[in-house]
């Protein structure tokens, strides 16, 4: 697996190869998407949307190994809008990649900070112009992909961090094979703000309480879990705790002052089991697997996404093609 770090995009990911056309009898969907599978690795641009954090590296890396735990030869090129929003290498050229991630943040994606615009801009320039192009968002990308679509984006009342289980509608079941007779699968999670309303249109629930979403398009998929966060990065961010739940470790505090009496040992064993949901085992690896074969299927013609159109959802046409 290959990757860069892109600030100019069309120099250092070229375009891809042509995919030769398959052969015209006896083609199904599903073979159309092995031939395409087997001709080329697949292209994959990240944007990571976490304003000057010394956990850049960390994050890129993550990708590069659950990405390339299940697609070894995938070549991705990383892009920081956050830190880079007014130069020309801030965004990719959507033409040289099969899918486009928008990645986790670590600013509120509710604000109006001109590179988040720059975001909300990319992602309406990106469904417009390439209107099959497979887009991917992870956590702050959820949220900001269901707010560009007049989603609505709230402080969640638990925060939540550590594996955790997600649970499927029906949909959902179909979308995702591997997990239907569970009827749910586990992912990392660390976010204190959630998708409270779904776009009112141009998309469907693939998991209970807006955790998971894709357009009837076909063409986007949203989590708000973290398939690319495995537990060595998950750890990085332990401290979230003290900010999120008011624990004390060792006597301190989130706010650096001492801890009250026999607070610490508490709080030890709450750290404890925070630590311990990090380093539960997920479906990750699953997760992306399913990701990567969404990336092949052609999209549904003939819907709208966030278009206000209303249009009814046939779950059959969501299922694995």
């Amino acid at each position: 697996m290959s990757s860069v770090t892109s600030s100019s995009p069309t120099a250092d990911v070229p375009p891809p190869p042509p995919i030769p056309p398959p052969p015209e009898t006896a083609q199904t969907p599903e073979t159309k998407t092995q031939t395409q599978t087997q001709t080329r690795p697949v292209r994959i641009a990240i944007l990571l949307n976490s304003y000057r954090s010394l956990f850049l590296p960390a994050i890129r890396a993550s990708y590069e190994r659950t990405i390339g735990a299940v697609a070894p030869d995938a070549q991705l090129a990383f892009y920081e809008p956050a830190n880079h929003w007014n130069t020309a290498g801030a965004f990719p050229d959507p033409a040289f990649f099969d899918l486009v991630v928008v990645g986790g943040g670590n600013v509120d994606p509710r604000k109006s900070h001109p590179w988040i615009l720059d975001v909300h801009a990319f992602i309406r320039r990106l469904v417009a112009r390439f209107p099959e192009k497979k887009v991917l968002g992870i956590c702050w990308g959820h949220q900001t992909i269901a707010r560009v679509f007049g989603g609505r984006v709230v402080d969640a009342e638990y925060p939540e961090m550590g594996v955790a289980t997600i649970n499927l509608t029906e949909a959902g079941r179909q979308f995702f094979p591997s997990a239907a007779s569970l009827g749910s699968f586990k992912l990392q999670q660390h976010h204190r703000r959630e998708v409270a309303l779904a776009p009112p249109s141009g998309f469907v629930a693939l998991a209970q309480a807006n955790q998971c979403l894709v357009s009837e398009s076909n063409t986007i998929l949203t989590f708000q879990g973290h398939p690319e966060k495995d537990a060595e990065t998950a750890r990085l961010r332990l401290h979230d705790a003290a900010r999120w739940y008011g624990l004390r470790y060792g006597g301190i505090g989130e706010d650096g002052g001492g801890g009250d009496g026999g607070d610490g040992g508490l709080d030890e064993k709450a750290w404890a089991r925070i630590e311990a949901m990090i380093m539960e085992e997920h479906d990750g690896p699953d997760v992306w697997r399913r990701i990567l074969e969404w990336v092949w299927e052609p999209p549904v013609k003939g819907t709208g996404t966030g278009t206000g159109t209303g249009a009814g959802v046939d779950g059959d046409r969501l299922s694995r093609m």
